[in-house]
Parts: structure tokens; sequence; C-alpha cells
């Protein structure tokens, strides 16, 4: 009795009806990430002297890792379509010794430079979301399939965390010359929001068979103003199979690099002098599961 109702059940919820022109989206799924992150810091022996430090080689924290996005896409006058979709990497880990002291200028809440020990227990936290809002319109259409054109904006949030023995400096007049240590801190907390990259992109659609499509976009975008530059490239293409009217699942492989240069510098005796280059770089390559719901 209670199989059949459930079988009743799934036949309403897979039967409401054709398609509308006005139709809502919501994906579900999980993707491979493999990361890259660096951040351009002075070395505290010798001074002067800049070189990247890798989140991944040196602090530890973890390169290749499944983790979730969701999507939300409204299409209406059957041509027009807006979406949303957010990913996520988040991510900590613990070094018992660096090896080496590091200062990092202006960074922090309040653009203050800070040294870190590297002789002691050091445990970083990089958090990233990447959130994606854009409008896509179907430029060609036929009986089994659709080719279209999309722009849109990403926006990066990072969150860095630094946890250890580290040293709150005070300003000096010297450009290559360790700052004046003043006072202690356990904790270095630097929330950064990257300005919005804009993208322009192509879209396709092919049902080969009754239910099954295969569908592919590319997006891509640079861009350099002031201190900040930027860039983006974004490849996705696969195949969703349709399990009823309203639910799908979709299994792609996906390109994806975001990288942002964040450039600061200081007037010194008349002279420029660069004291932070902050690059992170956001990066996967591999396969891409989800499961969709349309309505």
């Amino acid at each position: 009795m209670f199989k059949r109702a459930s079988l009743g059940l799934l036949a309403v919820v897979c039967t409401t009806g054709h398609v509308k022109a006005d139709e809502y989206k919501f994906t579900l799924g999980a993707f491979y990430a493999s990361s890259d992150s660096t951040m351009l810091v002075k070395s505290a022996k010798d001074t002067g002297n800049y070189y990247l430090l890798d989140f991944e080689d040196d602090l530890l924290l973890t390169e290749d890792q499944f983790l979730p996005f969701f999507e939300f896409q409204y299409s209406f006058k059957e041509r027009h379509h807006i979406y949303v979709d957010w990913k996520s990497l988040h991510r900590n880990a613990d070094t018992p010794q660096l090896g080496f002291d590091i200062e990092i200028p202006e960074f922090g809440d309040n653009d203050q430079s800070y040294i870190i020990d590297g002789s002691a227990k050091l445990s970083t936290t990089l958090n990233i979301d990447i959130l994606r809002i854009g409008y896509g319109y179907d430029i060609w259409e036929g009986n089994d399939y659709t080719v279209g054109g999309s722009i849109g904006l990403h926006t990066m949030f990072v969150e860095t965390i630094f946890e250890g023995d580290i040293s709150l400096c005070g300003e000096t007049s010297e450009p290559n010359s360790l700052c004046d240590t003043v006072s202690f801190t356990p904790k270095v907390v630097d929330n950064a929001l990257t300005a919005p990259l804009p993208n322009i992109g192509l879209f396709g659609m092919y049902e080969f068979y009754p239910g099954w499509q295969f569908s592919a976009h590319a997006q891509y975008f640079a861009i350099k103003y002031d201190n900040f530059k930027g860039s983006l490239v974004d490849i996705r293409a696969g195949v969703s199979a349709m399990i009823c009217e309203n639910f799908h699942l979709s299994l792609a492989y996906n390109y994806y690099d975001v990288d942002v240069d964040i450039e600061r510098s200081r007037s010194i005796l008349d002279k420029e002098f660069r004291t932070l280059d902050y690059n992170i770089n956001y990066s996967f390559t591999g396969p891409m599961f989800a499961v969709s719901y349309s309505f």
C-alpha cells in the first residue's frame, strides 16, 4: 500500500505539465577543485626581497577537494534567462614550523604590517566564495538546439586568517627595512572583497535523444585598472538526462580559473615602492555532478 502511494506521489510530481514560458530552475551539485593560492611577502631576514608565499606548498592548505555549488535560473519570454550561481572553497591548516620569518606589509583591517615568526606553529585559514550573476539570451533556436549569448559579473569574497607568533609593526621611513615591533597579536584577519569581474560568453544546447541533452558554455574576461587586475575563464561541457519532466541529472567537465591581483605602493622620498602584491588564483579542472529541479 505504501509503495503504491509513493509511486502515485512521484507520478504527480513528475507530470506537472509542460514547461511554460516562465520557468524556475534550481540546481545542487558538487565539483572537484584543484586550487592554487599565493601571496607576495617580504623576507624578514633579507629585507627588501619579495617572494611568493604559497598557501598549498608552504602553509599546507589542501590542494584538491570535492566542494558544493548552487545555481538558480529564471527563464522568461521564451528567450531570456537570468541566472545566479555560488561556489565555495573554505580551507584551514596548521604548519608546525614555517622555517623562515616573513613580513606581510599593509595587511589586515587597518592596513598595518605584520611579522610572522617562522619557528612557531602557524594556523592559516583561506576562505573563498565566488558569486556569479548574469543574463542570457537565446539567439538561435530550433526543434532540438539552442545557441545564445550571455553577460554577467563574477565577484570573489576572500577571508584570510593567520594565527600564531605574530608581531604588529609600526611605520618606518626606510622602504627596505623591517618595521619596528610595537606589540604582539595572536591573530590577524583580512577580509578582501574583490571588484566584480564582468564577463561575456556563449552557451548552447543540443537534444540528441528525447530527454537527453548535450550542453556547453564558455565565458571569459580580463580587466586592469588602478591597483587591481583580474581575469577569468569558465568553460563547461556535459550531458543531462531527464528523470521525469521536472528533474534532471547532469554530469559535466569544467575548467574554471579566476586570477585576482591587488597591488599597493607607497611614496617615500619622492619614490614609489611596492608594499603589497596580493595574488589569489582559484582554479579547478574536473568533473561536476548535479541534480536540477524546474517548474
